[in-house]
């Protein structure tokens, strides 16, 4: 029979990725939705509405499933209260529902700041998080996955940073000396469907396979060999950056928005290490950056979120005549 997998978080970036992974595999899926007009996904996927305060709606999106893939949380906010609401209260409560209902399996999609708890609200709710749904091993099995940054085509999320990098002078949010792993969008969604039924349980951080991770010079020097231009990083210094985050944060509470950027998220791009630990989750050929940049910022320039690379349009008119 196909697995029945039920999905929180599946109409946003990583969601919509692994929505189509499942129905790659012939999974018959459940995602929990706000608004199912409007959510874009496909008919034969089966929509609960409700968020994840809607205790009805959580009982309904996991009863009679074999997995429950945790996703949705918030990643901005504009108050500890936000982000403790939704990555641990609402962890807490998906937790709850899945044992309650006699889920075998639980994936919880948290993030590589959970390991640095005291640098972030985002962290510390993401680490919360973990612990909430942990209060449940005795009663499923349970994996929680840690991503590092996840990029890929359709991602607004990392935009700006991937626009930086296809610059001669690339303004760089972050130090000479920190590195990082990193994840194309698809090989996560890959990992979370065999996580749905693999064996493996407790915290598992992830990456590209590129165990020592990626310095920023490493991500210039691969964004000019596929952009054939030499590109420069340029350091911002973390003061100017934490100026501009409280600034666009201060405007963002006035008009009751999000803001672009915040202290929060500084504090998480100038810290040193975010280099993926442990055994990692083995995947044959990842795509590594060189590949994810290409592909993301080819998909970027083809939906017209970056400018298409000068000379492109020349060469293009040549090859036409």
């Amino acid at each position: 029979m196909p697995l029945k997998i039920a999905l929180t978080g599946a109409t946003g970036f990583v969601g919509r990725a692994v929505v189509s992974a499942f129905a790659a595999e012939s999974c018959r899926l459940s995602a929990l939705v706000r608004e199912p007009a409007r959510a874009g996904l496909n008919p034969s996927v089966r929509q609960v509405e409700g968020d994840l305060q809607s205790l009805a709606a959580l009982d309904d999106l996991t009863r009679g499933a074999d997995a429950v893939i945790h996703i949705a949380g918030v990643i901005g906010a504009l108050s500890r209260d936000e982000f403790f609401a939704a990555n641990e209260q609402g962890s807490r409560a998906v937790a709850e529902a899945a044992a309650r209902n006699g889920v075998a399996r639980f994936v919880h999609i948290s993030s590589l700041a959970a390991r640095e708890p005291e640098l972030s609200l985002y962290g510390a709710s993401k680490r919360a998080g973990e612990a909430a749904v942990e209060a449940f091993t005795d009663r499923m099995s349970v994996v929680i996955l840690r991503p590092p940054a996840v990029y890929g085509p359709g991602d607004r999320g990392t935009l700006p940073l991937l626009r930086s990098l296809t610059q001669s002078l690339a303004v760089i949010p972050g130090t000479s000396t920190s590195r990082f792993s990193l994840i194309y969008v698809d090989d996560l969604a890959r990992i979370i469907v065999e996580a749905a039924t693999a064996a493996r349980a407790g915290v598992v951080e992830l990456d590209d396979g590129r165990r020592q991770g990626y310095g920023w010079r490493d991500l210039a020097h691969i964004a000019a060999a596929s952009e054939q231009k030499s590109i420069k990083p340029i350091f911002l210094p973390k003061s100017v950056a934490m100026a501009v985050g409280m600034g666009a944060e201060a405007v963002a509470r006035l008009r009751g928005k999000l803001p672009f950027v915040s202290p929060d998220k500084i504090q998480q791009l100038y810290f040193g290490d975010w280099v993926a630990r442990g055994e990692g989750w083995p995947l044959k050929e990842p795509v590594d950056f060189a590949q994810g940049f290409k592909s993301t910022v080819d998909w970027y320039r083809k939906a017209q979120w970056l400018p298409e690379r000068p000379g492109a349009r020349r060469i293009a008119t040549q090859e036409r005549s």
